[in-house]
């Protein structure tokens, strides 16, 4: 083989290479969609806290991946945390669907768990889920165990 071909399939496994890497970078930062492939629907929810929630996180019913979060923002008249969901036309929720966010495991990527309510009426297109549960936050709770240890301090 003359060098030019040689070349060549050097430059195509560079090529396959950096392919490789850039397509594990957009898989491992929640990046590529399989949602993007299928018909959606929009819903919101309000939180109190999101925590660390972000934008392309995943909405789990049942551990199940049925949707993506789109976006995050912030209602100046309630301050309330306003998350606008997207869920796959596959599956439809109760208008009486919970709505928390979770963590995958302790201190994992926060997500949107969904747990069906018994409803008969379905969760329209651009519906609010009503009962959300906020995130919780691992500062409050261990700043809440410190000062219940330093009251029980002072009582003895």
């Amino acid at each position: 083989m003359n060098r030019k071909g040689v070349d060549v399939l050097v430059g195509l496994f560079v090529l396959l290479g950096f392919g490789a890497l850039v397509f594990l970078a957009l898989r491992a930062g929640n990046m590529s969609s399989s949602m993007g492939l299928r018909d959606t629907y929009s819903a919101v929810a309000r939180f109190d806290n999101i925590g660390g929630l972000k934008p392309r996180a995943a909405v789990r019913s049942s551990g199940v991946v049925v949707g993506r979060v789109v976006s995050v923002g912030l209602d100046d008249k309630t301050y309330q945390a306003v998350v606008r969901l997207e869920l796959d036309t596959r599956y439809r929720f109760p208008k009486d669907t919970s709505a928390k966010i979770l963590t995958a495991g302790l201190l994992g990527e926060q997500y949107i768990g969904l747990e069906a309510g018994g409803d008969t009426a379905m969760l329209e297109a651009g519906g609010t889920l009503t009962m959300t549960q906020s995130a919780v936050v691992l500062e409050n709770i261990i700043g809440q165990m410190l000062y219940n240890r330093a009251a029980e301090g002072e009582r003895k």
